[in-house]
């Protein structure tokens, strides 16, 4: 893959995913706002844009590791991967991350009143994933199903009672960007999950579940916003036309 300035660091995470670690080494967020161009972001950030296209190409050179060419997959296997695997990891990590929270709360909260709203934040943050995790799984994933299904075949299929696939991928996103701003005041607020001097173990195993939930979410975002719900968007329109000319 050649890496130019005019590339959306979501393209260039959706080709390969192991450029993920070049953007968050910056705090650069190339899941909910994966639409930015490295020049962009980079103009945005006072960074050269060539020493961070030198940075990606290095990842790619150096790292060996298999990568997994999600760009590739079909929707539906997508889908399922994305359910599967993050909506389940969200699913089992928040009542483990929201024990930890209050464990630390009670014990550290008042040497360290900031622990609070990291607590508040991940509290609305799970009640939200888990609401749109929800709608997800029940009605955009099985009408992206279908649609697959229907692709190239002479079936044609109801619209979706919830208005159309984009209508609704647009709400997702937005959700998405919600959830990312969250996530970037939790980060904010811990100074990158950075422990203070008189952090316990628990205190410790909290903040490195954090870290990992917002890593995966991060991972959990870009494969919806950047491959799965860009794709299901054309899908819809290619399956449209082909039933109004039908």
């Amino acid at each position: 893959m050649d890496i130019t300035e005019e590339l959306t660091i979501g393209e260039v995470v959706a080709k390969d995913y192991r450029t993920a670690s070049v953007f968050e080494s910056l705090g650069i967020d190339f899941c909910c706002k994966g639409n930015r161009t490295i020049n962009d972001v980079c103009e945005a950030r006072d960074i050269d844009a060539k020493d961070l296209v030198g940075d990606i190409n290095a990842v790619l050179t150096e790292n060996k590791k298999e990568n997994i060419n999600y760009n590739t997959w079909e929707l539906d296997k997508l889908a399922i991967h994305v359910e599967q695997k993050h909506h389940k990891y969200v699913e089992q990590q928040t009542p483990i991350i929201k024990g930890y929270l209050d464990k630390i709360c009670e014990v550290h909260g008042q040497n360290h009143p900031e622990l609070f709203e990291v607590q508040e934040l991940f509290k609305i943050s799970a009640g939200e994933l888990a609401m749109h995790m929800k709608r997800e799984e029940l009605l955009l994933f099985p009408y992206i199903k279908k649609m697959v299904k229907a692709e190239g075949s002479d079936k044609k299929i109801a619209p979706p009672h919830f208005g159309s696939a984009e209508d609704s991928i647009q709400k997702m996103m937005d959700e998405h960007m919600n959830e990312g701003e969250r996530f970037e005041k939790i980060n904010e607020i811990t100074a990158n999950y950075n422990l203070p001097k008189d952090a316990c173990g628990t205190y410790k195993v909290c903040f490195g579940y954090l870290k990992e939930f917002e890593q995966d979410l991060h991972l959990h975002i870009h494969l919806e916003n950047n491959i799965l719900f860009p794709k299901a968007i054309v899908l819809e329109k290619e399956l449209n036309k082909e039933n109004s000319h039908a």
